[in-house]
């Protein structure tokens, strides 16, 4: 069981993560093996990703709104329109990690959440986001979501289910690769985050309440687990916030050269 300064900087760690394309995977890996710090257990990890999922709702609230306002009218006859759309679009851009995930979440968790997995595809995939950026800036006008689009960002995503890939990182990639502009992508990607993070909460609820029994439930931290979420949710929101702020002007960059000397750190590690 982790201590309560464990808990505040793994949550800090976990918001500051979720959303940057750097991979919160390849972060909550390091302090196991600089400082030896045991699993944050399954009740933390639902904690940490209601804190994300709120942020992310919270910052989007007002486009949610707006957005289940035109569908539900779509629904009862109206004209479809780009927020109806974006409803369908996210939908189905969920559904390929959802399955895949179902059907091979297990498999993924014990066999590639490796330390040399984790290096390489940080420095694999923090390649792949360099290159699209850099196609991006050579564009003048990005294009507009379509279906087909938002599908294939959706396929895109699958690949984040293999540690160190970056859920954002990669369906950013994906996005800009179509020719969306870094707004853009960014965009659906956070949008794109709630169903996935939601169902994996779920996901985790129902292995700690139905699968743990009473006992794993009883013996809950509830004071680590609160402020676990309210820590990951604060940094997730300041985070996304101050991302967005800065994209037009910095661009992926920063963050491909991050994750190359990441990726550095996280070979020496497992060589020496």
């Amino acid at each position: 069981m982790i201590d309560i300064y464990q808990a505040l900087f793994l949550a800090l760690v976990q918001g500051l993560t979720e959303f940057l394309p750097i991979s919160s995977s390849a972060h909550l890996v390091i302090p196991s093996l600089v400082l030896g710090w045991a699993d944050q257990g399954l009740a933390f990890d639902v904690a940490v990703h209601v804190g994300t999922l709120m942020a992310v709702l919270f910052y989007y609230r007002e486009d949610l709104l707006r957005m289940a306002d035109r569908w539900l009218r779509s629904l009862a006859g109206a004209p479809a329109c780009d927020d109806s759309r974006l409803v369908w679009y996210l939908a189905l851009a969920t559904v390929p990690a959802g399955v895949v995930g179902f059907l091979a979440g297990d498999f993924i968790e014990i066999n590639l959440r490796t330390l040399p997995v984790i290096a390489t595809t940080t420095l694999l995939f923090g390649v792949l986001l360099g290159i699209a950026d850099r196609r991006t800036m050579a564009t003048e006008f990005g294009r507009t979501l379509g279906l087909t689009m938002a599908i294939l960002i959706g396929c895109a995503q699958v690949l984040a289910l293999v540690p160190g890939v970056s859920r954002s990182g990669v369906t950013m990639t994906a996005a800009l690769l179509l020719g969306m502009d870094r707004q853009a992508s960014a965009r659906f990607s956070f949008l794109l985050s709630i169903p996935i993070i939601a169902s994996a909460g779920l996901l985790k609820v129902w292995e700690l309440v139905v699968v743990g029994g009473a006992a794993a439930a009883a013996a809950v931290d509830w004071v680590s687990l609160g402020l676990g979420a309210l820590f990951s949710g604060l940094a997730a929101y300041f985070c996304i916030a101050i991302f967005l702020r800065l994209l037009n002007r910095v661009g992926f960059m920063p963050f491909v050269y991050y994750r190359i000397v990441l990726a550095a750190i996280l070979y020496v590690f497992w060589l020496v």
